[in-house]
């Protein structure tokens, strides 16, 4: 699902009719608003966020059933190659789920950041390259990686079976006989897990790949009820835009000014808009790449990777019709403008989550808004130009950043 960019946000006759102080010019304002930034504004409410949008690939996504299976294997640490990573290692209920780290760190060290599943069933693609289309495919690649949970399909199925068997077959029907097949094998693992793959007759893999993507149907389903929480400049908007007076005090000037500087001189919003504060594209910034000489080309390689992932939308375990994968069905094969490009993140509970960027190459808000005024040359092309914000202002835009902090977090959840 996709939210309007900046400029789709108003159109003709949907200003807000506004009755409050006139400013110059007889402009009515409203605690310093004109209709126009009004209008702006009520865009970015957690209450304009709509109904989380079906994933037809996913005929489970909305079962409570699927969910509360698949909250179990989140934090179920056995799906490791080691039983000591689960989901929740990186995506950690106390940390906007994800960890704090510049890099994620499972059975080893990642080569991107982790980014916050709250609020990821709104996005069309998944990842910093977007390489995945689905949250349940997203929640597939980890369990697999090398460096995450190190596992491989057959040792998840075989897991499923023991640990989780009457709940998985009440929601997805009966489990196949996985008796006779060896611990461990997968298209992806290590030599001997890959030989142990291609031991399996076809009928033996495609059994063990259901299930696979069936666990990750039941992880998606849970991930899918993780929705942000209202922040202060929630409850501001509202106040102004129903007229509440004493909802202005909510934000101070500083606040304030930092986000008018967001809305305008910043040209923040024309990325992070919507109720989620992304425009859920993909943008090269030119931030520089984690290791000098070696660059991440991001949403290029991205693209190819969710064209050949074999649980997309267009793929054999995906529940959808063929029509149905319209973001796949349109994407191109290639794009050279999305070279260096990855995804623009959500900014809500943005203070809470450093380090930042795709690898953790900035430390602090500060730093980040400073790169965005500077718009320093890094190699590639970069689309953002200087906004040579004043210190002042770069300072009272990190105070605004602050008040996108939920006023209640989601409620921790450990097994």
């Amino acid at each position: 699902m996709k939210f309007p960019t900046l400029w789709a946000i108003l159109p003709a006759g949907a200003l807000l009719a506004c009755s409050a102080t006139a400013g110059p010019f007889g402009i009515r304002l409203v605690d310093g608003w004109n209709a126009a930034e009004l209008a702006v504004l009520s865009t970015l409410r957690l209450s304009q966020l709509p109904p989380v949008p079906k994933d037809p690939s996913n005929a489970h996504d909305a079962s409570p059933a699927a969910a509360s299976l698949g909250r179990r294997i989140f934090f179920d640490r056995r799906f490791s190659a080691n039983g000591t990573v689960s989901c929740a290692s990186c995506h950690q209920p106390d940390k906007q789920f994800q960890d704090g780290k510049p890099l994620g760190q499972g059975m080893d060290t990642g080569a991107r950041r982790t980014m916050p599943v709250v609020g990821a069933a709104y996005s069309p693609f998944l990842f910093w390259d977007g390489r995945k289309d689905s949250l349940w495919a997203q929640a597939l690649g980890p369990l697999e990686d090398p460096a995450e949970h190190g596992g491989t399909r057959l040792a998840f199925a075989l897991q499923l079976k023991t640990r989780y068997r009457p709940d998985y077959e009440a929601i997805f029907g009966a489990m196949p006989d996985l008796s006779g097949l060896p611990e461990e094998a997968s298209p992806l693992g290590t030599p001997l897990q890959r030989a142990a793959w291609r031991s399996m007759t076809e009928k033996e893999q495609e059994e063990v790949s259901k299930v696979f993507a069936n666990m990750g149907k039941a992880l998606a389903a849970y991930q899918r009820t993780l929705q942000p929480g209202e922040s202060r400049l929630d409850q501001y908007i509202e106040g102004v835009v129903t007229h509440n007076v004493q909802a202005y005090g909510l934000l101070n000037a500083t606040e304030k000014n930092g986000l008018r500087i967001f809305l305008g001189k910043g040209q923040c919003i024309t990325c992070h808009n919507g109720p989620l504060l992304t425009d859920h594209h993909f943008h090269n910034t030119g931030i520089a790449p984690r290791i000098p000489g070696q660059p991440d080309l991001g949403r290029r390689v991205g693209i190819a990777k969710v064209r050949g992932d074999e649980f997309n939308c267009l793929g054999r375990f995906s529940d959808a019709r063929p029509e149905q994968c319209e973001e796949l069905n349109f994407l191109a094969r290639d794009d050279h403008a999305m070279t260096s490009a990855f995804k623009t993140p959500g900014l809500r509970n943005v203070a809470l989550r450093a380090p930042y960027m795709h690898a953790g190459q900035i430390t602090s808000l500060a730093d980040v808004v400073r790169h965005y005024s500077q718009a320093p040359r890094t190699d590639g092309h970069s689309e953002i130009k200087p906004a040579t914000l004043t210190e002042s202002e770069m300072q009272d835009l990190v105070a605004f950043l602050g008040t996108l902090s939920a006023i209640v977090e989601n409620e921790p959840q450990r097994e």
